[in-house]
């Protein structure tokens, strides 16, 4: 027995310490030991979790029900009860699977013996068994040579039969009370045999670890008793900045990288989706191969959550591009009606009005939440995210159609001006939804679309775009005055679709910036610095009282060099001019002043009074004058700059 155990907890790690094909590590550094890091979870029995947590599988971090861990699911709880039965639920991508690589390899390198003397998992989305299994015969599909270890290890020991997937076995749960088995070498239909260890007529004494979408909840719900119900939530915000450095090798390149998506209120927001944070990581670590460092990083939030969709479809049947286009068309519909009315949860008759009701794509956009009111009243669901929500909702004013599907469609109209000018008006909350919009009409997402996941955006937006850019600001601007641009926003929107000949075109009728009283993030500063690099008539620029987010410059220091250089100043070639930008990125101005001068640029004014600039300014502002004979006004006027 004890040679068996040896070799298959041997076998557990060399096996799940690899990289699974799971939801949340998609191509991910096989070493869970170095990578893996602890998610939200927190944990509660069903009745409270009726009660209180009707959004199942929503992206929160709520105060509430205790946190627990990978090695902390069974422990006792507040009253002393030890679960043997928990369900660990959660959306696509938030983590479910590599908490089981966790766990498997935990106990296999010794940590969970205390609680477990054998660990088995059976992973429902490839179970390889005939239709007809014993217990025994799952058990040595866990084993190496498919052999059951010796011994009565099914009989009298601490076992954990974790079933992974659970949403993926696709037969009826409802199997009768005399066909249910107690003989655990005893041969019966799969279904059976299954239903047996859920139901607990064999092994009573064994534990059950089920993973799930929320989709199966309200059906498994119906086949067990006693559970405990854990929901993972994602990462916090510190274990996002963990990740991150986890991730990296390099603790600078996760200092820059995390700090570019902390800059990003929106990505930064969408990183509490494990998966979205791997994308993320995946993203930037190319970047900063290819580039010194990411304050020329291209890549948009938009482009981000393209490639987060992308994972989320990899394994469908790509035969049929038609059926994702219409069913997209379908859900983009639902979020943009949601995210006209402030909706966040969509009833099931909805879905089914709308022809969402697929369930080989439905789970993997919207998550089913039990309704608050619990007992029957049905099935609510929700995205995972608000602005997954708001990115759909963009998406369906693109995404082109067909007739058919057309006449198919719920709610309002595809009226792209209809929601600028609501925009514009007084509909703020529809920020991030128009920025998307931007970011999906750009060339590179159009074809990023069609080629990756096999869906045709029209470009038809971009003109009713270029067309409200322009005149979103004439208003502002007095009779016989300069244009002037005043928004930070339409930056943003410029920056998000990446495109020089559209930002030259939509800024080509103004000549003035005018911010005044802003706290300029990094990315904000990034957004203006690609903007004004493409305004050829930009004259006069106006900053007062705006305050400049400084990035730490030894953060940077470090990857100004690709990855194929040497590490380490001293000595290389290149070691003056990193020691100028080391000074120069002390400078809080720096990327503005490295923007305006730009070849060609025809700068008049620059008004920067009441920035709190420092004496580390000077040498900018002393470059930038040598080459702009044509700056006529500088005003600097509130003496923190000294001499």
């Amino acid at each position: 027995v004890t040679e068996d155990k040896r070799n298959y907890r041997e076998h557990v790690v060399r096996e799940f310490l690899r990289d699974g094909e799971g939801d949340s590590s998609p191509g991910e550094n096989p070493s869970i030991r170095s990578h893996y890091t602890t998610l939200t979870i927190i944990r509660e029995p069903r009745s409270g979790h009726r009660a209180e947590h009707g959004a199942v599988g929503c992206a929160n971090t709520s105060s509430g029900p205790a946190t627990v861990t990978a090695q902390t699911l069974f422990r006792p709880d507040e009253d002393g009860q030890t679960p043997r039965v928990v369900v660990l639920v959660g959306a696509p991508g938030m983590g479910k699977t590599t908490t089981v690589r966790k766990v498997m390899v935990e106990w296999g390198e010794g940590t969970l013996q205390e609680q477990f003397d054998c660990v088995f998992c059976i992973d429902c989305k490839g179970i390889a068994v005939p239709r007809e299994a014993s217990v025994a015969d799952l058990v040595s599909q866990c084993c190496p040579h498919q052999r059951v270890p010796a011994g009565n290890i099914l009989d009298d020991q601490k076992i954990l039969f974790i079933f992974d997937g659970f949403e993926a076995l696709g037969f009826s749960l409802v199997q009768p009370e005399a066909e249910l088995s107690s003989d655990p070498r005893e041969v019966k239909p799969l279904e059976t045999t299954l239903m047996s260890l859920l139901k607990r007529t064999v092994l009573p004494e064994a534990s059950l670890l089920i993973t799930t979408r929320p989709t199966a909840l309200q059906s498994l719900g119906r086949c067990l008793e006693g559970e405990y119900y854990a929901e993972i939530l994602g990462f916090s915000a510190a274990m996002r900045e963990e990740y991150f450095h986890r991730y990296f090798e390099n603790a600078n390149k996760a200092d820059v990288a995390f700090r570019f998506a902390r800059g990003n209120e929106i990505l930064y927001s969408l990183c509490v989706i494990p998966v979205m944070s791997w994308t993320v990581c995946t993203i930037l670590e190319r970047e900063l191969c290819r580039k010194k460092n990411l304050l020329e990083c291209s890549k948009s939030t938009t482009r981000m959550t393209m490639s987060y969709l992308s994972q989320l479809l990899k394994h469908r049947d790509r035969d049929n591009p038609q059926v994702l286009q219409r069913f997209l068309l379908r859900l983009c519909s639902l979020a943009a009606d949601g995210v006209w009315k402030h909706k966040v949860l969509f009833e099931e008759k909805e879905i089914r009005d709308r022809g969402l009701d697929q369930p080989d794509l439905l789970p993997l956009f919207l998550n089913e939440k039990v309704s608050k009111e619990g007992g029957d009243h049905g099935k609510v669901y929700g995205f995972s995210h608000l602005h997954l929500q708001e990115f759909f909702a963009a998406m369906f004013y693109v995404l082109e159609d067909d007739e058919e599907t057309v006449s198919d469609l719920v709610g309002h109209e595809k009226d792209v001006n209809k929601l600028l000018e609501s925009y514009s008006e007084s509909r703020k909350d529809l920020n991030v939804t128009v920025q998307f919009l931007f970011g999906l009409v750009s060339q590179k997402s159009i074809e990023y679309m069609d080629k990756t996941i096999g869906c045709r955006i029209s470009p038809q937006a971009r003109e009713e775009l270029l067309k409200w850019l322009r005149g979103k600001h004439r208003g502002i601007s007095h009779p016989g005055q300069a244009l002037k641009i005043s928004e930070l926003d339409t930056f943003h929107f410029l920056f998000e679709m990446n495109e020089k000949s559209f930002a030259q075109s939509a800024l080509g009728h103004f000549s003035d910036l005018d911010l005044q009283d802003m706290k300029l993030t990094l990315y904000d500063q990034m957004a203006l610095s690609f903007c004004i690099q493409q305004w050829a008539g930009l004259g006069c620029v106006t900053l007062q009282g705006c305050s400049f987010h400084q990035q730490d410059p030894r953060v940077e220091l470090d990857v100004l060099v690709p990855c194929s250089g040497a590490s380490g100043a001293g000595g290389r070639p290149g070691a003056i001019a990193e020691l100028r930008h080391e000074e120069e990125l002390h400078c809080p101005i720096h990327l503005l002043c490295r923007a305006l001068r730009h070849p060609g640029s025809a700068l008049r004014v620059l008004r920067l009074q009441w920035c709190r600039l420092s004496e580390s300014c000077c040498a900018e502002l002393a470059a930038l004058l040598a080459e702009h004979p044509g700056l006529a006004r500088l005003e600097l006027g509130d003496g923190a700059l000294g001499d």
